[in-house]
């Protein structure tokens, strides 16, 4: 009889029973009186694939010695690129004030800061590939994505709507007309909202096994793709079409509140002042509610110390004052095609098994990626603009996560250099928990909530001060220093400590 169970290949991602059949040549099994079948039972808890004989005859199974020792293999990358993302964050956040070549760039352009967001967009759509590459049951993934969504948009709100006021300052609370409603959590919960949905609603739609051909895997998951075209769609026709007209804002300062105008009247445009991006948040979330210290104002039309920060100059246009939101509702549907770029490269990561075919796909799409960036960046066509989220910003990091993301797996998962990479793996693997803890700077609340006699006399501080800025006689090599190693390496031993004890904090 005719063994039933289908051949699968398998990755080694998930935990539980994995089934390995050895299939015979089928010519010579015809010429066979007896067929059999071989199937390879693996269990995650044996790590070895046992031979089990399949007769002729009901009822009979004879056992034999082990095919094979196999161990399930977890694609270190993934970790490791996720740590490096939220190590970037912490180091661009707490540093990029006194380096500001790494910190956002002020408009166009794209700095070391500026791959934070699509970097982790990237690893969203990659896990998300690993994570609903099989799903018994729709609904109950439906109900655990939007139950993750929503976990995320509460923690952004709680930590980046103005509630939180940490590290430095120590009360807590936000006047609700002026709550901040967008972020970088609410930003990569509706990115994930997006990919997940039609990664899941489609799940019936999937080939089983691939067609022959580069273009194959894109023609599979051809729903993916034409999602990430639609949203590419509404922001090109928004950006370009959408007409901006005059608008005003109320500052408010000690002395007073002052009303300033902003001349535009215009479409289609990409500097700071009238672009549709700002024009869209303006009118969905209203201008209180915006990032009220953007980063536009580090322009030299704006401040003398440009590209640092410094005081505004007195003839600066009225919107150098202005509050921008930088992930914004307009820029994070084009966002969604980061987390797209993401999901393709897990799908790869799924179907294809060999290294060189997997390198294959995933250089050569960043390579593409890039160039097209390139091209749109230097012939002015559409500016590489993170504060936008450009479609050349968008080509621009998606081509560089992808690159930097094979890298890893090159030196990680084919060269077995694990051990200096190790560090990156801990923080992946608790990411939120470093996310919230040091990027967010609660941990250093925290800390500072113990001071002696006025707040600014607290430990965090004399650290900084006597250990490091001190010690180095330079305040920017200090503050760096800081950060690497107070932080980024503190947080990566706390990391792997709680990876030995098996504590992760998951959404």
């Amino acid at each position: 009889m005719e063994n039933p169970i289908e051949k699968r290949l398998e990755e080694g991602f998930g935990t539980g029973t994995q089934l390995v059949v050895e299939e015979e040549d089928k010519n010579k099994s015809t010429s066979r009186q007896g067929k059999e079948d071989r199937v390879g039972i693996h269990t995650s808890n044996e790590n070895e694939v046992k031979s089990v004989k399949i007769s002729d005859h009901p009822g009979e199974m004879k056992e034999e010695q082990p095919l094979i020792k196999q161990k399930t293999k977890r694609i270190a990358t993934l970790d490791a690129f996720r740590g490096l993302t939220i190590v970037l964050m912490i180091l661009v956040d707490d540093a990029g004030g006194s380096y500001s070549r790494i910190d956002h760039s002020p408009w166009n352009g794209c700095t070391l800061a500026d791959f934070v967001m699509p970097f982790f967009l990237f690893i969203v759509g990659v896990a998300i590939a690993l994570a609903l590459k099989k799903i018994p049951k729709v609904k109950s993934a439906i109900r655990k994505i939007i139950l993750r969504t929503l976990k995320l948009l509460f923690w952004g709100i709680i930590l980046q709507g103005g509630y939180s006021h940490a590290p430095d300052d120590l009360s807590y609370g936000v006047d609700m007309k002026q709550i901040r409603w967008c972020g970088i959590l609410q930003r990569i919960a509706l990115v994930y909202f997006v990919v997940a949905i039609i990664e899941t609603l489609t799940t019936k739609l999937r080939p089983t096994v691939l067609n022959p051909g580069y273009f194959s895997i894109f023609t599979a998951y051809k729903w993916q793709w034409f999602g990430g075209f639609v949203a590419f769609v509404i922001y090109m026709v928004t950006a370009f079409a959408f007409y901006v007209p005059d608008w005003t804002f109320v500052l408010h300062q000690k002395h007073g509140a002052e009303k300033y105008t902003v001349k535009c009247g215009m479409r289609g445009h990409f500097g700071p002042a009238c672009n549709a991006v700002g024009y869209v948040d303006r009118q969905v979330w209203g201008i209180n509610h915006l990032y009220s210290q953007p980063v536009w104002s580090r322009l030299k039309a704006c401040t003398f110390s440009s590209p640092d920060s410094g005081p505004l100059r007195k003839d600066a246009p009225s919107w150098c004052r202005a509050p921008f939101e930088p992930e914004g509702l307009l820029s994070t549907i084009s966002a969604i095609l980061s987390g797209t770029i993401g999901i393709h490269y897990g799908h790869v990561l799924i179907h294809v098994k060999e290294h060189a075919e997997r390198l294959k796909h995933w250089v050569s799409m960043g390579l593409v990626l890039l160039i097209v960036a390139v091209i749109l960046h230097f012939t002015d066509a559409i500016p590489i603009n993170k504060q936008l989220y450009s479609f050349s910003y968008v080509c621009f990091t998606g081509g560089a996560a992808g690159i930097v993301f094979s890298g890893f797996y090159i030196l990680i998962d084919v060269w077995g250099l694990r051990t200096p990479f190790l560090f990156l793996e801990w923080i992946g693997m608790n990411a939120m928990l470093v996310f919230v803890m040091a990027a967010q700077g609660i941990f250093a609340a925290f800390i500072n909530g113990w001071y002696y006699k006025n707040p600014d006399n607290n430990l965090v501080n004399w650290i900084q001060q006597h250990v490091f800025i001190d010690v180095w006689k330079s305040e920017r090599v200090g503050t760096l220093l800081y950060v690497i190693f107070a932080e980024i390496t503190f947080w990566g031993v706390v990391a792997g400590i709680l990876h030995k004890l098996g504590i992760y904090w998951k959404l």
